[in-house]
């Protein structure tokens, strides 16, 4: 309950990770997401109802190249929010407030098998079918965080997810499918004084995207998570996680090919604890090469 960026990042759904792309290529791209929603606590916790509204604004950067002849991509983001919640601490109304960095990320990934390092002018010749590709996300502890308080923007802790990801093409179709494991270290000042541990995260997402002409597609995804059990100074707490989503996804170019939008909506359909959420992103991409 406690690590609410953490519990987001793990439910985070992303179509065409793995997509065929030429070599060189340079994305810059500027997001905002507003996420409404509450935190599900078992019964014995002293926090209670919840409720948490979330703007955030995400500066990404993305480039490809080539690596053993193969595609490879490195990414990185810095997001930037604005938090806003209600709850209840012992019975008695409270809320808060805050405002900074969540915690960064960094992204390297690389396409094993069906994905050759392609040229600009190669690429517009290949047909995609079958990619097997793997990615390695760490989580950077940038994020705002205050020692005596139960909800941070960031987490005071490095995080890090490989992942295996899947993606099949049949005519305009594209099935995916993509599994990872979140893995933490401890934070030593939960609570000021406290020791936080948690148990690895299971992560999967599954796909299925419709490419229209020039360029757009539409995907519905699916996403669950579960474990993530946490510690408090060896102390086990009653916080596993276990939450399914689903979401759809919309991209188009716009103006021409090195510009393009995308849009984005998920929303929790079971959740057992952690944070049950819907979520609006709007996505301004430039790419050049």
């Amino acid at each position: 309950m406690i690590l609410c960026s953490v519990s987001a990042i793990a439910q985070e759904m992303e179509p065409r990770s793995y997509a065929v792309v030429p070599v060189g290529l340079h994305v810059l791209a500027l997001s905002f997401t507003y996420s409404s929603g509450n935190v599900i606590t078992e019964g014995s916790s002293p926090v209670q109802d919840l409720n948490m509204k979330n703007k955030v604004f995400n500066l990404a950067y993305v480039q490809t190249f080539k690596l053993f002849n193969k595609l490879a991509r490195v990414s990185a983001m810095a997001p930037f929010g604005f938090l806003d919640g209600t709850a209840k601490f012992h019975g008695m109304d409270t809320s808060g407030s805050r405002t900074g960095f969540y915690d960064g990320r960094i992204k390297f990934g690389i396409n094993l098998l069906g994905s050759p390092a392609l040229s600009p002018k190669d690429f517009q010749r290949f047909q995609e079918h079958t990619v097997l590709g793997a990615s390695l996300v760490i989580s950077v502890p940038m994020g705002q965080y205050m020692p005596s308080k139960l909800i941070n923007l960031g987490s005071n802790r490095w995080g890090f997810k490989p992942e295996i990801g899947f993606s099949h093409r049949q005519g305009r179709l594209f099935y995916e499918f993509y599994s990872g494991v979140w893995m933490f270290t401890e934070n030593s000042r939960f609570l000021n004084s406290h020791t936080l541990s948690e148990n690895a995260l299971i992560a999967f997402q599954a796909h299925v995207d419709y490419t229209f002409k020039h360029g757009k597609y539409i995907a519905l995804n699916g996403g669950f998570a579960t474990g993530g059990r946490t510690y408090i100074d060896d102390v086990e707490q009653s916080d596993i996680d276990r939450n399914w989503r689903l979401g759809i996804t919309f991209s188009m170019p716009i103006i021409n090919n090195h510009h393009s939008i995308k849009f984005m909506i998920n929303t929790g359909v079971a959740t057992l604890s952690g944070q049950n959420f819907t979520a609006l992103t709007f996505i301004y991409q430039f790419g050049w090469f």
